[in-house]
């Protein structure tokens, strides 16, 4: 494998020196963007909400292959690290989500269909057409856990022009991974088929000196299946299934002060986890300009691991997972026109059916918990763009959804909980300039509340997140459309703030809701092409969330940080194109240190840091081959001190690879 990775090198340096030596080629305006995280089409500029839209081909040249991938892109927007395939935890805007209360600060949505927890938050980006990230409060459109932005991803619709690619990556610990994506007509304006795939494997990086084993391994199969059809030219179905199965050995977990990615473990750690998502999308044209909007969805999540905790031979502790998340839903919805606004209302309906089985092993006993949550949430939901005046215009939202949440522990009696809420928003936009606007909004938005299935009686149930959000930005385009900006700053108040805390016992992890809090921040986004085949993007976030009020007992965490969520965060693109073919490009993704724990201890945090990926490749026909080399610079950024200071969760290291592309 050394021979091999000196041969990486080689070619790497070999293709960037001919990137930069290329004749320069003259850069087009940028494409128009139109986006539907509003839940209609509309153009990027006239969107009056901080929002980023990174296409199929940014994707795919940045080497993108999942949901962590795009909040590295992404200004105000980052992964929770855990170290787990399959439970990616979102933070926006310095609203982190808390793993074990299965809800999120922001939703992830996949052609309609949202998930709302961490377990699960994660895509495989297989036949992706483009991803929104929309950031600040989105509970008038989305409900529940999208109080602080939603991940909104469109995937490519068949049709009748056929449709292929083939992607192959080989690199360091032995990856091997096959993608493919391919589509057309079944019956030419009628029957359409679309299908991807992918087929990951790579070695872990954590030696096991016990075992003489990597620890880590990971594997992944994940396939998209889309059949549509057009019976007439003003109906559109299409049923989508997609499904993500891992089969990795243990989390990239060690043990806090030991010797780094190296562990003794004699109990054998493993995650089987899965996902699958069926949805039938309906879309009819009423009458001119009116449109109706149905899906229908069942969205499943297996979160299944065996994790040792102590990294010795003996077994003394570990935990074990096995969780069964089942959500059931239906969106109606319809879009219109009245004079010269633009309007979408809807209705919301889904069933929450959880089966919760936990393991938890410490020195003295074995112990193993079983229970049940079970939910419904009803929601009306309305959101209307007014034209005021020959530059200005408003939007109106508003939701009010009803949710209930029951939870019996085994052998115990069922609780119950109900909330109702309203969540508004309202944003006034001003076309200063042809090509440039500003605009203010306000919003609320909530986080669910629910039971902790696993905490001591005291702390059991915790009570809905509230927040208002005030943002002011601006956005447009300069230079012949060659450049484009955006740029927002923003205020959140939230009360009754769900925090995230450990207790004494190993393994023992609940939400309380002790704190008020308030976040502020600033974002910024340029796109540039400079000319000559050189493009630039850029994007910088800055965030200070704080506790105002925070009580624990005899501990007070006012004025302390939001656990994982930074102060800083950023994004440096620049790649070249040559005439002939070479291509040269180079990423830096930087992130400020984070704390794990509400207390803020020092010792329990994760660094600041940046990270470095190189690529440079040459295109000819209908290929593309790429050498890449992610985190360059070998950065070490672990997370010490999670859960209970007793684990790190261990950074990956660099990587080199080739990848090979062909499209049809």
């Amino acid at each position: 494998m050394r021979k091999t990775l000196h041969r990486d090198i080689g070619l790497l340096a070999m293709l960037l020196g001919a990137g930069h030596a290329a004749l320069a080629q003259e850069a087009a305006e940028l494409p128009a963007v139109t986006v539907t995280a509003n839940k209609r089409s509309q153009a990027l500029e006239r969107v009056p909400a901080s929002i980023t839209v990174i296409d199929a081909d940014e994707l795919e040249a940045a080497g993108a292959r999942g949901i962590e991938d795009v909040a590295a892109m992404a200004p105000g927007f980052a992964i929770q690290p855990m170290g787990q395939s399959g439970l990616q935890p979102p933070v926006m805007r310095g609203l982190s989500a808390n793993v074990i209360s299965f809800s999120s600060s922001a939703a992830l949505v996949v052609d309609g269909v949202a998930t709302l927890r961490g377990q699960g938050f994660d895509d495989s980006l297989l036949g992706v057409e483009r991803v929104e990230i929309l950031r600040g409060p989105q509970s008038a459109l989305y409900g529940r856990n999208a109080e602080a932005g939603v991940v909104n991803i469109v995937t490519r619709q068949p049709g009748n022009d056929p449709h292929a690619a083939l992607a192959l990556d080989l690199g360091s610990r032995d990856k091997q991974a096959l993608r493919f994506d391919a589509g057309g007509a079944l019956v030419r304006d009628t029957l359409y088929l679309g299908v991807a795939g992918e087929f990951f494997r790579q070695d872990g990086f954590i030696d096991n000196v016990h075992t003489g084993r990597a620890e880590d391994d990971r594997e992944r199969r994940s396939g998209r299946l889309t059949l549509r059809w057009t019976p007439d030219a003003r109906t559109d179905v299409a049923l989508r299934l997609s499904q993500r199965e891992y089969d990795d050995g243990g989390s990239l977990w060690g043990p806090t002060g030991g010797r780094r990615e190296t562990v003794r473990s004699g109990t054998e750690s493993w995650n089987r986890s899965k996902s699958r998502t069926a949805s039938l999308d309906i879309a009819h044209e009423l009458a001119s300009g009116l449109r109706l909007r149905s899906i229908t969805a069942g969205n499943e999540h297996f979160d299944r691991i065996l994790q040792d905790m102590d990294f010795q031979p003996a077994s003394l502790t570990h935990l074990g997972r096995d969780y069964r998340f089942r959500t059931l839903s239906q969106e109606f919805r319809v879009e219109g026109k009245a004079g010269d606004a633009a309007w979408v209302a809807g209705l919301y309906l889904d069933r929450d059916d959880n089966e919760l089985n936990f393991e938890n092993r410490t020195p003295l006993a074995l112990a193993r918990t079983s229970s049940t949550q079970e939910g419904n949430a009803a929601a009306l939901f309305t959101q209307w763009d007014v034209p005021l005046a020959a530059r200005w215009s408003l939007q109106a939202g508003a939701r009010i959804e009803r949710d209930e949440i029951r939870f019996r522990l085994a052998g115990g009696s069922e609780r119950e909980r109900e909330w109702t809420r309203l969540t508004p928003k309202l944003a006034l936009q001003y076309q200063w300039q042809p090509l440039a606007q500003i605009y203010a909004s306000v919003a609320d938005g909530f986080r669910a509340g629910g039971f902790n299935t696993f905490a001591p009686e005291t702390y059991r149930s915790y009570a809905p997140e509230k927040l208002r959000a005030w943002e002011l930005g601006i956005k447009g385009s300069l230079l012949d459309r060659r450049l484009r900006y955006s740029a927002a700053v923003y205020r959140m108040d939230i009360d009754d703030m769900q925090v995230q805390q450990m207790g004494a016992v190993m393994g023992q992890v609940f939400i309380t809701n002790a704190a008020t809090a308030r976040s502020t921040g600033a974002e910024a986004e340029l796109r540039w092409l400079l000319g000559g085949g050189w493009q630039v993007q850029a994007a910088l976030g800055l965030n200070r969330t704080r506790f105002r009020e925070f009580r624990d007992g005899a501990n007070d965490y006012s004025g302390k940080r939001n656990p994982f969520a930074p102060d800083i965060d950023g994004h440096l693109g620049l790649r070249y194109d040559a005439p002939a073919g070479w291509f040269a490009q180079a990423q830096v993704a930087g992130y400020g240190k984070v704390y794990v724990d509400a207390a803020n201890t020092p010792a329990w945090r994760r660094p600041g840091h940046a990270v470095v990926n190189l690529s440079a490749g040459y295109a000819w026909g209908r290929t593309e081959l790429t050498a890449y080399v992610n985190n360059a610079a070998d950065k070490r950024y672990d997370t010490v001190g999670f859960p209970n200071g007793a684990i790190t969760i261990y950074s990956p290291p660099r990587e080199l690879g080739l990848r090979l592309n062909w499209r049809l």
